[in-house]
């Protein structure tokens, strides 16, 4: 497992401005599943969307994360939720010394990857 930070935003329901975070992910070696957050999403094609919550259905769009400009497609709002362990890390990517808190709110995201609770519904899905 390939242990990652990326931005993850959710599309259903809200087009450009879900709930958005940038937090730690684990990833399968091809990056066609990604946990995040107690969510396993699946590499999918969408018309605002690249993966789908494997569990719910649920679009997202999740991305590596970028050096300049926000992570926000252009036409989003709201602010994005940044894990309290990221900050350093995204401010040594992003070249800047402070986080600007009128885009991010630090919060606390647990690491929980529900890899064997999915692998279960995968194979109950196929039987």
């Amino acid at each position: 497992m390939i242990h990652n930070l990326m931005y993850i935003e959710l599309k259903t329901g809200y087009c450009d401005d879900g709930p958005a975070w940038i937090g730690y992910v684990k990833t399968s070696k091809t990056k066609n599943t990604i946990y995040f957050n107690n969510h396993a999403f699946q590499k999918s094609i969408g018309n605002y969307s690249n993966y789908i919550d494997i569990e719910n259905g649920d679009e997202y769009w999740i991305s590596g994360l970028k050096k300049k400009e926000s992570n926000r497609h252009w036409a989003g709002h709201g602010k994005i939720m940044i894990d309290q362990r990221a900050v350093k890390e995204y401010l040594t990517l992003i070249n800047e010394q402070e986080l600007p808190l009128h885009l991010f709110e630090i919060v606390k995201i647990e690491d929980t990857f529900p890899i064997e609770r999915v692998h279960k519904l995968l194979n109950e899905k196929r039987a």
